[in-house]
């Protein structure tokens, strides 16, 4: 089944902060419990201390498109949200990619349910386009190429990715995402595909969010510190 994923990215007002703790503690026990309830595969992400445009990143994951908007009506009815902005949101389909043909090998991003194991600390998430002369190659020049880009990912066996294809259904091309215990990990890598032959086809891959991987209530509680002021009590 090629499931949905929405990447959700909230930012909170500084009004809401100002609001008193107990209100504030309401707001997110709401949004926290309708996140809960939809039958929606969540997963949350604290966007503090790496993006200054935005608190929060949610990857839900379904079956269908009606049940990622029934999930994001509900939120649309709290306290919480209503006091917030969604700077970013990506949809995207998984897939499997046309260039593997009948590869198959441990750990491949196809060999798990959909979405993040969670097994990993932080996820890296950005939506990519890929240059038009990328498409007017012959399919063999394309999967030839697309090998050696895989090869490069095979050598970082701790760097998890997971490819959602958007053509037709979102601004961008693809949303890939990337679960990681060191951020460090995942730069060298990346460093070491801008050196392949696939980069040079890249039109855009901004923007690029780092989140790092929490419960949904967790990640809330970083939003206003509260987090912070409980671990130093």
């Amino acid at each position: 089944m090629n499931e949905l994923y929405r990447y959700l990215t909230l930012a909170v007002s500084p009004e809401w902060r100002r609001l008193d703790e107990t209100q504030r503690a309401a707001d997110k026990r709401e949004l926290a419990a309708v996140a809960d309830g939809m039958g929606v595969r969540v997963h949350a992400y604290s966007l503090a201390g790496t993006r200054a445009d935005a608190d929060l990143l949610l990857w839900a994951v379904a079956d269908d498109l009606e049940a990622l908007r029934a999930f994001e009506v509900r939120l649309a009815g709290t306290r919480l949200w209503a006091w917030s902005t969604r700077p970013y949101a990506y949809l995207a389909a998984r897939r499997r990619s046309q260039y593997l043909g009948e590869h198959r090998h441990d750990g491949g991003e196809h060999a798990a349910p959909a979405g993040p194991v969670g097994d990993k600390s932080y996820v890296v998430v950005y939506p990519m386009t890929k240059k038009r002369t990328w498409y007017a190659l012959p399919a063999e020049e394309r999967t030839r190429i697309m090998a050696a880009h895989f090869a490069v990912g095979h050598r970082y066996p701790d760097v998890r990715i997971h490819t959602g294809y958007s053509f037709g259904i979102d601004d961008n091309e693809f949303v890939v995402a990337f679960e990681c215990d060191d951020v460090r990990e995942f730069l060298a890598l990346v460093a070491d595909l801008r050196e392949t032959e696939s980069s040079a086809y890249t039109e855009r891959e901004t923007p690029i969010f780092v989140g790092r991987a929490m419960t949904l209530a967790g990640a809330l509680d970083e939003i206003d510190g509260t987090a912070a002021r409980v671990a130093a009590r």
